[in-house]
């Protein structure tokens, strides 16, 4: 248990969502284990006693996200609320304590999976393992992020551009990490068996994560061979494959698909309509803010965007699709793959982007990354061209 609670306080250091030193992550094997001694500890175990959970994380999120965690921590009443889809469909809000205290930590404890403390930092669980407080906090950060960059745009726009969001704004911006110029080179297809496959899209889930294209563990990508899809596990860390990927028939001839992807019906559709074999699909903060940017107030679809959008909108002319998860009306193997017949990629209302290529992911991986290089220098030009001194 105390290399798992290493690893994963490590993790979240390595991907730049908290600052060296500060992840205080507790987990109970035969006793409950800290990976440090921390001054915070016994008001924590207060914590973990009232819940029924196996893990508890504890930590400083680090820039930029500190600063636009605190900043929409300090304008909440109560919780936030971020519209991106990973947020409206798994965490609903995130809850603001006033203070770090331990009966107000663990009331929003019982209700959500986290509670911000301002100025001190976020508070996360698992019920079965530090994973998912990792997850979450990673979750936190992402959603915090984009809400507050998405806001920033919708409020310059209406001229409600304060000092305080101003100040905000300009420290988010020095902390925010340069992007990826250029896609690592990833194995070339076609591969000749399952080994080759797996390795390729172990090694393109490495990439996508290392490149900070997607969030926690959100995001999946599959291949198809034959008449056979290897896609990532529901629930699966891009980053960490190994032993989870499924290998799915096409024609339904086995169970292996109940533990794939919950887009698998996404990616099923995307192979079959456009001919293409790989699928990559990820959560680029600047993509999933540019879906979320719209100045039709009076629309009589808001608050129902992300299913039934009625506008055809785009971003440095990638489309912009409404859709969700599952084969629904509105399910995303409706809406994404008639557009990846015609374009290598396409950007889902606040939900991240799919692409697609040929024999190995080189296609689909370079489409992700120039994807999000368009949508972070677009998000600056709109956001200057609303407020020129920002430009």
């Amino acid at each position: 248990m105390e290399r798992l609670i290493e690893k994963y306080a490590r993790k979240l250091v390595e991907a730049g969502y908290a600052e060296t030193g500060s992840p205080l992550l507790g987990s109970v094997d035969a006793d409950l284990v800290w990976n440090r001694e921390d001054p915070a500890i016994p008001i924590l175990e207060k914590v973990f006693a009232g819940l029924n959970i196996q893990s508890l994380l504890f930590g400083r999120p680090a820039e930029p996200y500190r600063t636009v965690v605190n900043y929409l921590a300090g304008e909440a009443d109560g919780a936030i609320f971020p519209e991106d889809t990973e947020t409206r469909t798994f965490f609903h809000d995130l809850p603001v304590a006033s203070a770090f205290d331990p009966q107000e930590m663990m009331a929003a404890l019982k209700e959500r999976k986290c509670v911000i403390i301002p100025e001190r930092g976020v508070v996360t669980f698992g019920t079965v393992s530090p994973e998912q407080a990792f997850i979450t906090f990673c979750s936190v950060c992402f959603a915090a992020f984009v809400k507050f960059f998405a806001d920033c745009l919708a409020e310059v726009r209406r001229g409600k551009w304060d000092s305080k969001r101003e100040q905000a704004f300009d420290r988010a911006m020095a902390g925010l990490p340069e992007p990826v110029e250029c896609a690592p080179p990833l194995a070339k297809g076609p591969f000749d068996d399952a080994e080759a496959i797996l390795a390729a899209m172990a090694e393109a889930g490495r990439a996508t994560v290392d490149c900070r294209l997607v969030d926690s563990y959100f995001g999946n990508i599959s291949l198809l061979s034959g008449k056979v899809l290897y896609i990532s596990q529901t629930g699966s860390s891009l980053d960490e494959l190994a032993g989870c990927i499924d290998a799915v028939p096409l024609d339904g001839s086995s169970c292996a698909g109940m533990t794939a992807s919950s887009e698998f019906s996404a990616h099923r559709q995307i192979v079959l309509y456009t001919g293409k074999q790989t699928v990559l699909h990820g959560h680029p903060p600047f993509s999933v803010i540019l879906s979320l940017d719209c100045d039709k107030r009076d629309c009589p679809e808001r608050g129902f965007c992300h299913l039934r959008c009625p506008e055809k909108r785009s971003a440095g002319g990638i489309p912009i699709v409404p859709g969700e998860i599952g084969t629904g009306r509105y399910g995303l193997c409706r809406t994404v793959p008639p557009v990846l017949q015609e374009r290598q990629g396409v950007i889902v209302h606040g939900h991240g982007v799919f692409t697609a290529g040929g024999a190995d992911f080189n296609e689909a991986f370079g489409a992700l990354l120039a994807i999000e290089h368009m949508s972070r220098n677009e998000y600056f030009k709109r956001i200057g061209q609303s407020f020129p001194i920002l430009s």
